[in-house]
């Protein structure tokens, strides 16, 4: 049977993996059929590269990774950035300098590298269930070059409260909720679906033989970039309205179902 879509593209946290982080032998088999029928399979996470490997690993799989909201897209096999949108640390200062006032967890990051200045117990948990082991950086020092990412994390309360005062904030960098515990702050042409489209572009492949599932608002761009978004169950009625299709949740198989029911 033909493959109806040459690159798929898919989120990993709330969409490929379970809430445990567990990746399901029905969900892993269904895209390794996928690759195996000919499509391109782009893990398109919020994630950096450090902690999106073990998935592409676990899978079976190498080839591209679209990371950090897709601010650094890496070739896999070769742990090469293809193309990052940079950002500065003049930039990152204010952002840090809140977290730093407020007491709130924050990192930094490379394209491969998550650094830290301080660390809870919460944070160190989170690191853990990520696979994440981080940089201890000087906080005398000035922040390194070649920055991607800065992420807040915390309770939802915190994370919510965070988000309404950086809303207010013009200019410069962009802050992306990327799950209930998590705010990303990047350049502000970094999306997933900006990301997404330049490879596909690269590639030669039309936007209709695109597939892309995601379940957060950090995946919407390249929702509804790709030929056929899917949203799964467990996603934001705000993610499902920019989708094409739903399909069951992380916790049911969702990708296995969607790939099934749609990719051939």
């Amino acid at each position: 049977m033909a493959l109806n879509y040459d690159i798929i593209a898919l989120d990993v946290d709330g969409t490929l993996i379970t809430d445990a982080h567990v990746l399901t032998p029905a969900v892993r088999d269904a895209v390794r059929e996928a690759a195996s029928r000919g499509a391109e399979i782009v893990l398109c996470t919020g994630r950096g590269p450090i902690n999106a490997l073990p998935v592409l690993d676990a899978l079976g799989l190498s080839g591209t990774l679209i990371t950090h909201n897709g601010a650094a897209t890496v070739d896999a096999a070769r742990r090469e950035v293809l193309h990052q949108y940079g950002i500065e640390g003049a930039d990152v200062a204010r952002f840090r300098e809140y977290c730093l006032s407020h007491g709130y967890h924050f990192d930094v990051n490379t394209a491969f590298e998550l650094m830290i200045e301080g660390i809870t117990p919460d944070a160190e948990a989170m690191y853990g269930r990520y696979e994440v082991k981080p940089i201890w950086r000087d906080a005398a020092s000035p922040l390194p070059e070649g920055l991607v990412k800065f992420t807040v994390f915390g309770g939802k309360a915190e994370m919510d409260a965070i988000e309404a005062d950086w809303s207010g904030w013009k200019g410069g960098l962009q802050p992306i909720r990327s799950g209930d515990y998590f705010i990303d702050v990047q350049h502000p042409e970094a999306s997933k679906g900006t990301a997404l489209r330049r490879l596909a572009l690269v590639r030669g492949v039309e936007m209709n033989r695109v597939m892309a599932i995601g379940n957060y608002y950090n995946d919407i761009g390249m929702l509804t970039y790709a030929g056929l978004g899917v949203a799964v169950a467990n996603s934001p009625e705000a993610v499902k309205s920019a989708s094409d299709a739903i399909t069951l949740s992380n916790e049911e198989d969702g990708v296995a179902h969607a790939l099934r029911t749609y990719a051939w």
